[in-house]
């Protein structure tokens, strides 16, 4: 199993698709890099040489920002956005949705399971 940028990556499938299993690669990003360095997008990845291998992590790392740069920027940029108090970073601090979803009847993987709040009792006279 050939290990790129600290992933493994699986033997089986096409490099092209091998490669997305990086944090920040994606199917078009993949295609880019293959044509870049003149690889076949259906070569399977445990038939990659060692130097090819090398040759991937090399060029991946040097244009892209992958793995933990990647993580650590997108981080970065949601504190700045709780630091200066803008409407994004609040929601961010109240873990609501960011991007304008509806509130009132979804978002349950964002806010978590429901907390069932209990009715209080009507006192007749």
């Amino acid at each position: 199993m050939p290990r790129l940028l600290g992933v493994d990556i699986p033997n089986e499938k096409r490099i092209e698709i091998a490669l997305t299993y990086i944090y920040g690669v994606g199917p078009a990003v993949a295609r880019k890099v293959l044509a870049d360095l003149n690889l076949r997008p259906d070569t399977r990845a445990k038939d990659l040489k060692d130097d090819e291998v090398a040759a991937l992590a090399n060029h991946i790392e040097k244009n892209y920002p992958v793995e933990g740069t990647l993580r650590r920027q997108v981080m970065q940029n949601i504190n700045r956005l709780k630091e200066i108090y803008c409407y994004r970073g609040l929601r961010h601090r109240r873990s609501l949705p960011v991007r304008g979803q509806r509130t009132r009847s979804n978002a349950r993987s964002r806010k978590g399971p429901r907390k069932t709040v209990a009715n209080k009792k009507i006192l007749r006279k």
